[in-house]
């Protein structure tokens, strides 16, 4: 019998060890990927269930839901109060989750964990303020954001067509539920002001106008003729085909969608006079909870009332101690209109986009990976003239994520503005922009196969603040337009500054009238501070703020958060700091909370750190290039102490 040598006893223990270590990888390995699969089947559930009970934003979300397996009957959204079925929903969503250790997922997938988790918190608070919400406010209400949709409802196939139809079939169901749910609220003392119904009530006849819709000349008409003409062209129907569809829209918007708006508006003007005078919701019983709730989940902000106001407070400061310093360079400013601007260098939409684009290659990255050449196709709309007085001067539409090619930019030409109004605005909708923002992003999240999930999250300061961001930049673009009159140069800027000025302002006045019931009077002696001395146009403004909570904010403060972003980035990153390394960290992080940005910024510098530590902290400065900000002042002639007291 051959010996064999009996093992000591360290080795039997480095035995055990390296046994254990074996079994504790498996596991670690088995509850990574149990966690992973949950995840990824939770979050592509709620994904396609979210997207099925509401045609509209499937169309709008995917070019070809068959891809995801969606296939369901053609369904406009159903509106009415949160129930309790609704939070308890809401709260088993949260239950799963609480099962996943997101410890076990990969980065992308612990993100979007992250995000979900707070997003459906968020919700699921919201689900105490049933009657709170407003469906039909007059400056962003489905009675005039359907018709918008609808009108840019792609047609690339038959059941395109028929799932239209069938939508147009179901306008009677639909607002009958509104009404209804606006019914409740009265009987609550919640329903809208007599000044806010009395809009409505116009809107809903000025949209579904009486004669253009029996001479067949109403933009649902026309914009539906227009787009079967592909489907002509390629050979999908014939002719006779086409003329069948023509003939059943002209039956429906006359029998079913007019008759609807028709009694939308007699229901609003029968519960006028059930509401409070335009006012804040402070005043209402539960009024300061839900508007912090809306704070929440509008702007994606976690910072307290107190904050965001002592932000604002700080901003306005920078600005006008600018502005002044500004002034006191330039007296001729103030004899300066840019409506006379006749030498700025474009004037076609076209044209602006195309320089927006040349210009900003210096500061954001070019489209990801393999679509680094990739050039989506922007078509620029005119907003119907029924609409014009609804719409806002300009909007994006944003296109499928699994159709990035064609988007559509829509100018309000009801005031038409200046050039340089012109061109930020398209900076706003387009490039850096809207546009850009979202192609970027979304050609991203596809590469990296992102979870579905993070389609369906919305963040409006993260959509809202990144456009007046770079719309801020595009005031220095155009400065650079004028380098060799430094008068027009500095009129540019006095536009940036006056312009930041304005919406600080708004913001300020949004959280005194919401949280701290400031009123009419107040609001127009703060007004009067900053040049606003019309009582009409003060009025305007205060109207607007009651009816469209949070709005300002979910443009301004967003924006003051990507400058905290930024300011902590180049704090991090020190050298290794640019605007475009920035830009692009923010782009393919994709829509998120202002929490989860910042946690993502942290830990992405502690890997970098990390990793450069592991090779000896060789220099990255070859792919980062410290880049001078053009936004950086450092000009400062006049304290800011100086900057008038508008609160007082």
């Amino acid at each position: 019998m051959p010996f064999k040598k009996k093992m000591t006893r360290k080795q039997w223990s480095i035995y055990f060890l390296i046994l254990a270590l074996a079994v504790t990888l498996l596991l670690t390995a088995y509850l990574c990927t149990s966690d992973t699969r949950k995840f990824r089947k939770l979050s592509g559930e709620l994904f396609v269930s979210e997207l099925s009970g509401d045609t509209l934003s499937l169309h709008y979300t995917l070019a070809y839901p068959q891809k995801y397996r969606i296939d369901e009957a053609p369904m406009l959204p159903s509106y009415g109060a949160p129930s309790k079925q609704d939070a308890s929903y809401i709260q088993s969503l949260l239950d799963e989750l609480s099962e996943i250790s997101p410890d076990h997922l990969n980065e992308k997938d612990a993100f979007a964990y992250g995000l979900l988790v707070r997003y459906l918190t968020c919700q699921l608070s919201g689900t105490a303020f049933p009657y709170y919400g407003e469906p039909l406010s007059p400056s962003s209400g489905i009675q005039s954001s359907f018709p918008i949709l609808l009108a840019d409802y792609t047609f690339r196939c038959e059941k395109d067509v028929e799932d239209y139809l069938h939508l147009l079939d179901q306008f009677d169901t639909c607002f009958g539920q509104l009404i209804q749910y606006e019914q409740e609220k009265a009987k609550r003392g919640l329903f809208m002001s007599d000044q806010a119904a009395a809009q409505i009530v116009k809107q809903c006849t000025s949209i579904m106008d009486a004669d253009s819709l029996s001479s067949g000349t109403h933009f649902l008409h026309t914009t539906f003729q227009e787009r079967l003409m592909p489907l002509i062209k390629n050979g999908s129907i014939d002719q006779a085909k086409a003329n069948q569809w023509i003939s059943e829209n002209d039956r429906l918007l006359t029998t079913v969608v007019a008759p609807a708006y028709e009694e939308l508006a007699d229901a609003i003007f029968v519960l006028s006079g059930n509401g409070q005078e335009a006012k804040g919701l402070c005043h209402f019983p539960q009024g300061q909870s839900y508007y912090e709730y809306l704070l929440t989940s509008t702007t994606g902000t976690d910072r307290s009332i107190s904050e965001i106001r002592q932000m604002l407070y700080q901003d306005f400061r920078e600005n006008y101690t600018a502005l002044i310093c500004l002034l006191s360079k330039h007296p001729d400013l103030t004899t300066f209109s840019g409506n006379a601007d006749e030498s700025f260098p474009f004037h076609t939409p076209g044209e602006m986009l195309a320089d927006l684009q040349t210009r900003m290659q210096q500061d954001f990255p070019p489209f990801p990976g393999t679509s680094s050449e990739f050039s989506p196709v922007c078509t620029i709309k005119k907003v119907s003239s029924s609409m014009e007085e609804y719409s806002s001067p300009a909007y994006y539409l944003t296109p499928p994520i699994d159709d990035l090619e064609t988007n559509i930019i829509y100018i309000n030409h009801k005031n038409e503005p200046d050039p340089l109004s012109l061109y930020t605005t398209l900076a706003h909708e387009g490039y850096p922009g809207h546009l850009y923002q979202t192609v970027y992003s979304q050609l991203y999240f596809n590469e990296q196969n992102v979870s579905p999930i993070r389609n369906i999250l919305h963040y409006g300061s993260y959509v809202e603040g990144w456009a007046f961001y770079v719309e801020n930049m595009s005031y220095f673009y155009a400065q650079s337009l004028a380098k060799d009159q430094p008068s027009k140069a500095a009129w540019y800027e006095a536009c940036r500054l006056n312009r930041n000025l304005q919406l600080c302002v708004y913001s300020l006045l949004d959280l005194a009238i919401h949280h701290e019931g400031l009123t009419l009077m107040q609001a127009q002696k703060i007004l009067m501070k900053i040049g606003i001395t019309s009582p009409q146009a003060a009025s305007a403004i205060y109207e607007y703020i009651v009816e469209e909570p949070v709005n300002y904010l979910k443009y301004y403060l967003g924006f003051l958060e990507f400058q905290s972003l930024k300011a902590k980035a180049k704090e991090l990153w020190g050298n290794q700091y640019s605007d475009k390394a920035f830009h692009q960290f923010v782009l393919e992080t994709g829509p998120s909370d202002f929490q989860g940005l910042r946690e993502k910024l942290y830990a992405d510098t502690e890997s970098t750190a990390n990793v450069l530590l592991s090779v000896h902290m060789i220099s990255l400065s070859h792919i980062c290039t410290p880049a001078i900000n053009s936004a950086d002042s450092s000009d400062r002639c006049i304290n800011a102490q100086h900057s008038p007291s508008l609160w007082r």
